[in-house]
């Protein structure tokens, strides 16, 4: 029950201050005016209170109450998470709706969780049974697609009392009691957990649990991103950043996926919600949405809930990896957080720094991007959190403060290039600006998944690739007949992998995904027609010849052509090479 704390004394947008109670807590949170306005404490000088308020403040005038709940920003966590939609402070939109239509109305106070719900809940611990932090209690078809598993929340050991048997239950419903140390415990299904703090683990294990596989070449082949990473995905306007998200959602090998739209334009956020409830899970083919969460903060919502709403995906997704799942999560854009950190900076009179940031923009992406990680679980099993992060530097200027932070607390750079994406080179990474520093993390499970040397073989392609680039200023300025013909095949060697390797459809059946195993084996392809085209040209073969063969158009083509299901016609491929090479030998002799 929220008791008054203070009264407004000073508003200025989204931040207002209180005099009031000496008993408030930092980080406390606090409703406002006869609304109940939700809002944060966020700095406190004798009697005066600082409170960002999570909602659009017009009408508020000085003297309205202000009441203290005596709890921080927090989450709700159980079954009934994965198909919904919510705001940055985890109020559920569907239900807004609803209730008050298409706009969000002030002072909506809407529980996250329908409390209502009865859930097949499955008893899996036993009477009599030690428990701790993380200890499954019992199981709970959350969807289809997923199964929830009910934990002992942190704070509570001792032995298990009492299990609820088998049957449908609400999330308030005691389903198990401890008895601990100050004795007896009543455990339901929900948890609630404050945002801003990390929940707790048993052991980072680093990045060793292989690639979160994305079925994008240009990712999973050249900037790979561990499971339990951080990356980041830079782009100007129109360069393809939420297509890019959106693709790695649908088709990575994540278990559960995190959607946050924070402070995108709306119309872009409205397909995003129009478009996943509809997308097909492509390994059960069953809704995507039974294993997704979407978070939905739009640039027109108030602006301090944007900044709430980076913590409120990151708390889910650990929930989740906790249970021993691997979360990816999609955070469009971390710029737009920035900016709303800026507003907020400016409005309590800091003093800036580059550009208008706060001093305190590092930090709190440091914090953010250290929440990912590879961990053992209390209960013993292993989950992760891969985020990946969407940066939107004005006009594409990676030097900007949010995309340089950024790169300090990431391993994975994604670089879109516009230029790329206007010659309609679809994922538009750039290959030379990219980079992973997960490489050797993830070549022994490449090697033990696809038994050939994917570490060599990535970096000749990409050596070749660079050359290309550096070739490419020759040509420029004296024409390609001036290079010999050992560099001109270098130029079409590049040319197979950037067409044929790493443009991939989005829209096409068969190329919108590619197995580990077909990407390495289309990439083997290409470099063995390098080496043997080598061969010829060393015989005296022009690369006019090279480039006529029929082979050449196959290799642009199979991307399209091989569907992962049936890789034999890659080996095909391969013969039509060599039998067009030994040809091409036997006549240069």
């Amino acid at each position: 029950m929220s008791t008054q704390i203070g009264s407004v004394t000073w508003i200025s947008g989204p931040v207002i201050r209180a005099r009031g109670s000496k008993q408030v807590s930092m980080l406390e949170l606090v409703e406002v005016g006869e609304d109940h306005l939700i809002g944060e404490v966020i700095g406190l000088q004798g009697e005066t209170i600082t409170i960002q308020v999570y909602e659009e403040t017009t009408g508020l005038h000085p003297g309205a109450p202000v009441y203290g709940t005596g709890l921080p920003l927090s989450v709700e966590l159980g079954p009934g998470l994965l198909r919904s939609i919510f705001d940055g402070i985890q109020r559920p939109l569907p239900v807004i709706e609803m209730r008050t239509g298409s706009f969000i109305h002030k002072g909506v106070q809407l529980t996250p969780l329908y409390h209502k719900d009865r859930w097949d809940f499955t008893p899996v611990a036993n009477v009599g049974d030690q428990v701790s932090v993380g200890a499954i209690l019992g199981t709970v078809p959350e969807t289809p697609a997923l199964e929830h598993r009910v934990m002992v929340p942190p704070g509570v050991k001792g032995t298990l009392s009492w299990v609820a048997p088998a049957g449908k239950c609400t999330v308030l419903e005691v389903i198990a009691k401890v008895q601990t140390e100050d004795g007896e415990r009543e455990l339901t299904m929900l948890q609630r957990w404050p945002v801003r703090r990390a929940r707790p683990y048993k052991a980072r294990l680093g990045q060793s649990g292989g690639p979160l596989v994305t079925g994008q070449r240009v990712l999973d082949t050249f900037f790979p991103l561990a499971k339990g990473g951080a990356a980041a995905i830079p782009g100007g306007f129109g360069a393809g950043k939420t297509v890019t998200q959106q693709s790695i959602a649908k088709w990575s090998d994540a278990t559960v996926v995190v959607y946050i739209g924070c402070g995108e334009r709306g119309n872009e956020m409205t397909e995003v919600l129009s478009e996943f409830p509809h997308l097909v899970d492509p390994r059960s083919g069953r809704p995507l949405m039974e294993r997704t969460v979407l978070i939905a903060n739009t640039s027109n919502m108030p602006v301090a809930a944007r900044e709430a709403s980076i913590y409120t995906g990151i708390t889910i997704a650990e929930y989740y990896r906790d249970m021993g799942y691997h979360v990816a999560l999609m955070a469009d854009s971390t710029s737009r957080w920035a900016e709303a950190l800026r507003e907020v900076s400016g409005r309590l009179e800091e003093m800036p720094a580059e550009e208008g940031y706060p001093a305190y923009l590092a930090n709190r992406l440091a914090e953010f991007y250290e929440r990912a990680g590879y961990v053992e679980t209390y209960n013993g099993g292993f989950g992760s959190v891969s985020i990946i992060g969407a940066v939107s530097p004005p006009g594409g200027d990676f030097s900007e403060p949010v995309t340089q932070h950024t790169k300090r607390f990431i391993r994975c750079f994604w670089a879109l290039d516009k230029s790329l994406a206007s010659a309609r080179h679809f994922p538009s990474i750039n290959w030379l600006d990219s980079y992973s520093e997960y490489l050797e993390n993830v070549a022994g499970w490449w090697q033990e998944q696809t038994q050939l040397d994917w570490y060599a073989m990535r970096n000749e392609a990409m050596s070749l690739l660079s050359e290309e680039s550096r070739l490419s200023q020759i040509v420029k300025l004296v024409g390609p007949d001036a290079l010999p013909d050992e560099q001109r095949l270098i130029l079409e060697t590049a040319r197979l992998l950037r067409e044929g390797f790493l443009q991939q459809s989005a829209l096409d059946d068969i190329d919108a995904y590619s197995t580990i195993h077909k990407q390495i084996k289309m990439l083997g392809l290409m470099l063995h027609f390098h080496h043997r085209a080598l061969r010829v040209v060393k015989r005296g073969a022009t690369i006019g010849v090279i480039h006529r063969l029929p082979v050449v158009d196959a290799m642009i083509r199979m991307k399209m052509q091989v569907p992962n299901t049936d890789l034999s016609k890659l080996d095909e491929v391969r013969k039509q090479i060599d039998e067009q090479m030994t040809q091409l030998e036997a006549e240069y002799k």
